[in-house]
């Protein structure tokens, strides 16, 4: 059966976006391969609940194992018959990377440059990757552009995820390998990182904990709902790499394109839960920015869709998943 099927080769996919663009394309009536190494970044057990979805479905195959590991990718490839790859699987979170450099040296460059390398050997139709938000460091312009210059980057995660546009971008110059990198801006959503504010602020708020503001709150977030981002990335897949490339290489912003203010992000929050937040102001943390914000007029012309969901709504869908998962009544 592996010889004759197409698959979808999706790494991360036990991640926060991996798990629901694999689910998305299972539902489709795709064929999945997905990797992951179920690292210890975050908690495990949500990974394998993800995981334990995914795997209901017959046309998913699973590979618990890492891209830095080159002769492992190498057979995969050789086994599966694999037209699109989308790379999700990264060492992520901006904080975390003045801790632990080398995870990030690790994963998000050795094992992207194996991806490249295997797409490069197998002539991949085309490969998807995320890149981040973060590589505008401190951009005074707004929106974002993807023409905007992007080389001083504030953090090592910033500046791996703009090595990874480098890189993909010298394989579609050297091998006509159609790439397509996604500048993604805060992802939030049911089944999210327990790392991101979404996550800690609700968890907080619950306890009755309080929380850490940095800049003293004056902090603003282009927020963008996991459906919108799963459709943008289906909707690319489907219409294949624009043709007119050359080289086959291009980048896409994909937000809401309406930044929120931190201050009105928890008012929503607070709205939601029914309970006031204890606020904690900090100055500014290094790595850190003050506001993002992104222009996506070219791809949501290219594939004809802008993110629909608004702070409200994304916020009441990922509080009812938060409670239910967490048992909170």
């Amino acid at each position: 059966m592996h010889q004759k099927e197409k698959f979808i080769f999706i790494t991360g996919c036990a991640g926060f976006i991996g798990f629901h663009l694999s689910k998305r394309l299972l539902n489709e009536g795709f064929h999945v391969l997905g990797i992951d190494n179920i690292n210890d970044y975050y908690d495990q057990s949500l990974k394998y609940d993800r995981l334990e979805i995914l795997e209901r479905d017959m046309n998913f195959v699973f590979i618990k194992g890492s891209i830095e590991n080159l002769e492992l990718l190498k057979s995969l490839f050789k086994q599966y018959d694999i037209d699109n790859v989308i790379h999700l699987a990264a060492q992520a979170g901006v904080r975390y990377s003045l801790k632990n450099p080398h995870a990030y040296i690790q994963s998000n460059l050795v094992g992207f440059a194996n991806i490249l390398e295997c797409c490069k050997e197998q002539k991949v139709k085309h490969l998807i990757y995320a890149s981040s938000s973060s590589v505008y460091g401190n951009n005074k312009q707004t929106p974002f552009s993807v023409t905007d210059r992007v080389d001083q980057p504030v953090s090592l995660y910033a500046a791996t995820k703009k090595a990874n546009e480098l890189m993909a971008y010298t394989y579609s110059h050297l091998y006509q390998l159609p790439t397509t990198g996604l500048r993604l801006f805060t992802v939030y959503g049911p089944w999210g990182r327990p790392d991101m504010a979404t996550f800690t602020f609700t968890n907080a708020i619950i306890k009755q904990e309080p929380l850490d503001l940095f800049n003293y709150g004056n902090m603003k977030r282009d927020f963008t709902y996991i459906d919108d981002v799963i459709e943008s990335i289906y909707r690319l897949i489907i219409k294949g790499h624009p043709q007119e490339y050359a080289p086959p290489y291009i980048i896409y912003n994909i937000g809401n394109h309406r930044p929120i203010e931190l201050h009105y992000f928890i008012k929503v929050l607070e709205d939601n839960i029914g309970t006031k937040a204890i606020k904690n102001f900090l100055p500014m943390q290094p790595g850190d920015v003050p506001e993002t914000f992104a222009d996506i007029e070219d791809i949501a012309k290219f594939i004809e869709y802008r993110p629909q969901t608004d702070i409200k709504d994304g916020m009441s869908k990922f509080i009812d998943w938060f409670k239910e998962y967490y048992n909170i009544s």
